[in-house]
């Protein structure tokens, strides 16, 4: 082959390869809007992941602003809720959300899975429902609940407690129907007193003591979720307190918690009569379709 030919043929492989290269685009772009999102506290935030075959690949960390709008870590807004990601993410199967702790740098996701979806044709719709989300739609939970203060052993300010029990059987029975929740989530009880809401604890399981009795009196209470409101008062407030007439609430919250205040998640809310009367079973409504919600579109 002469030279000129050879240059020829080098040049014509080079420019090949050149517009090749220019014309691959490995980039994608991910538009994530949704409803009901909670702003996230004290350096918390939200992390977007895509699933791929070979795991999990990160979409960006966001926070959303008091009227729900995403902006990033450090407050300012996203425009349309648009990420790019710098890889083809088109066979990606689906989008989990979670809520990440302050400080997170790794690739890893947390344990607190909040929405998630499957995508097809490069589209999800976010929920709850989703095994890589809590996996349940919450639409089936119910829950009962007694004012009384067992804590103190005299029947005294009874209105000052609040036990998510069933007694109506002739025997304590669990006043909860809640499914078991994944790791990284654990369920909170809530009594509001002028419009105040005053945590009765955490916990996982409705047939078992929570995790809080600071509120309580010196004697034992039911081995079930509950608290009376008897002493160390937060500030603010003095007990003991008459319920009547607040509210009663199982919220869902983040583990680790982003705040000390109650997270959105709330399936079960129920108004406590304004006549309510101590050991009278008391019903929750279910609040479900207040969940959060979101979409996901890939381009």
């Amino acid at each position: 082959m002469n030279i000129r030919l050879l240059t020829i043929t080098l040049l014509t492989a080079v420019t090949f390869l050149a517009c090749g290269t220019e014309s691959e685009n490995t980039d994608s772009e991910l538009a994530l809007e949704f409803s009901g999102l909670e702003t996230l506290q004290n350096g918390f935030h939200y992390e977007g992941w895509l699933i791929l075959d070979d795991g999990p690949v990160t979409t960006g960390k966001f926070n959303v602003d008091a009227n729900g709008n995403l902006v990033d870590l450090n407050g300012s807004s996203i425009s349309n809720g648009v990420f790019n990601v710098p890889l083809d993410v088109s066979s990606a199967s689906a989008f989990v959300l979670t809520i990440e702790p302050a400080g997170d740098v790794d690739e890893i996701p947390a344990e607190t899975h909040h929405l998630a979806g499957t995508i097809t044709n490069n589209t999800a719709t976010l929920n709850f429902e989703h095994s890589a989300s809590l996996g349940n739609s919450f639409s089936s939970s119910s829950g009962n609940y007694i004012l009384a203060t067992p804590t103190d052993g005299v029947n005294d300010n009874e209105n000052s407690g609040i036990w998510f029990l069933d007694p109506s059987s002739g025997a304590a029975m669990a006043g909860l129907n809640l499914p078991t929740l994944p790791n990284g989530w654990r369920y909170e009880g809530w009594a509001v007193y002028n419009g105040v809401p005053i945590t009765t604890g955490t916990f996982v399981a409705v047939n078992e003591v929570d995790a809080f009795n600071s509120f309580s009196g010196t004697q034992s209470g039911p081995p079930f979720p509950g608290e009376d409101f008897l002493m160390n008062a937060p500030n603010g407030l003095n007990f003991p307190i008459d319920l009547a007439g607040g509210v009663a609430v199982i919220s869902i919250e983040p583990y680790p918690d982003d705040s000390p205040a109650p997270f959105a998640l709330k399936p079960l809310v129920g108004m406590i009569p304004t006549n309510a009367t101590d050991r009278t079973v008391y019903s929750m409504d279910n609040n479900s379709s207040s969940f959060a919600s979101g979409t996901v579109q890939i381009n």
